[in-house]
């Protein structure tokens, strides 16, 4: 029996969608168009980082530690807690282990290196975000609380992991921390027979000191407004730059860096993070194609607090709307990007 859902604006009881748009869904043949049209850039193979600093094991009243691991996985230190996002230290993001995206690099934190989170997130179902391998890993180590959207309980299970589901807007109390599931512009699938019976979205992070968002995948959209008008600008926004080409192909799912420094502007970030580049080769993009655009953008728009970080460094910022030094030095070192030495 198919598993039912409240009735909402995104939700028809059984299948999600995301609200005011087109619930056709890409097929088959606009998939084949895509990969028999060409016009994919090559990757490096392999991508060497340099060991970067670990992570703090403390951080002072109102400062948050994030340090990027790879993809959409980031260690999130704040006063109230530890909390990691789509934690992906897999070869591949497939359903296998012997075909589909492989890694490009090495995870900027080892997984047994990592620090014990009190939380895990998980946005929503796809293989590079929800990676079954390294959740069982996590569960057997640590046994951290899971906090996941509605319709993802139930696979998890299947690993031994029992996880709280979230609607948009519906919000858990761990310790002092605040968690509120936010919307996002996607849609999910882990088989050919389960489009969007689980919902897509990412969390905002809030404490004592300020607000943290994580936006998990999503395209553009009014939704990064309604977040602000809802929750507040958030402090950091970790929000994707990458995995956007072609765009009458990925427009729909994926935002690029412009639609991203967009974003950033509509939440009223006090500053933003990049995330969802340089791990897997997902799209047709260079894999220093976001870094690239992200730089143009933010001159565009003339943002200067909107950078990324190298693969396993960690960025200390102040909370509750203040601006500490350093948050420039993000946009403007070739973005924060530890970009290592292509093999």
């Amino acid at each position: 029996m198919r598993q039912r859902f409240p009735l909402s604006d995104h939700c028809d009881g059984r299948r999600f969608f995301n609200p005011g748009s087109n619930r056709s869904t890409r097929g088959l043949m606009q998939v084949l168009r895509w990969r028999l049209r060409g016009g994919r850039v090559a990757w490096p193979a392999e991508v060497f980082d340099p060991v970067a600093a670990p992570p703090p094991r403390a951080v002072d009243p109102g400062s948050v530690a994030i340090t990027f691991i790879n993809h959409a996985s980031f260690l999130i230190r704040l006063p109230d807690g530890v909390v990691l996002t789509d934690p992906i230290f897999s070869e591949r993001c497939s359903p296998v282990s012997w075909a589909g995206p492989r890694r490009v690099r090495r995870p900027g934190l080892a997984l047994a290196d990592l620090p014990r989170p009190d939380v895990v997130l998980l946005s929503h179902n796809h293989y590079d975000h929800m990676d079954f391998p390294t959740l069982r890993a996590l569960q057997a180590r640590h046994a951290p609380q899971f906090v996941t959207m509605l319709g993802n309980a139930r696979e998890l299970a299947g690993l031994g992991i029992v996880a709280t589901e979230l609607d948009w807007w519906q919000a858990i109390s761990v310790g002092p921390l605040r968690i509120t599931a936010t919307p996002a512009r996607h849609f999910s699938a882990r088989t050919p027979f389960d489009r969007n019976r689980a919902l897509w979205g990412g969390f905002m992070l809030g404490g004592a000191a300020g607000t943290v968002l994580f936006a998990g995948d999503s395209a553009a959209g009014p939704h990064w407004g309604e977040i602000r008008a809802r929750l507040g600008a958030p402090d950091v926004a970790l929000l994707p730059i990458g995995a956007y080409e072609p765009r009458w192909f990925m427009a729909a799912v994926h935002m690029n860096p412009m639609e991203a420094v967009q974003a950033h502007l509509a939440l009223g970030a006090v500053r933003s993070v990049g995330t969802h580049f340089g791990t897997f080769q997902l799209t047709d993009e260079a894999i220093d194609a976001p870094l690239h655009g992200l730089q143009e953008a933010c001159r565009e728009f003339e943002v200067d607090r909107f950078g990324t970080l190298g693969f396993g460094e960690t960025a200390v910022f102040e909370l509750g709307g203040h601006r500490p030094d350093g948050v420039d030095r993000l946009c403007r070192s070739e973005n924060g990007v530890n970009r290592g030495e292509d093999r």
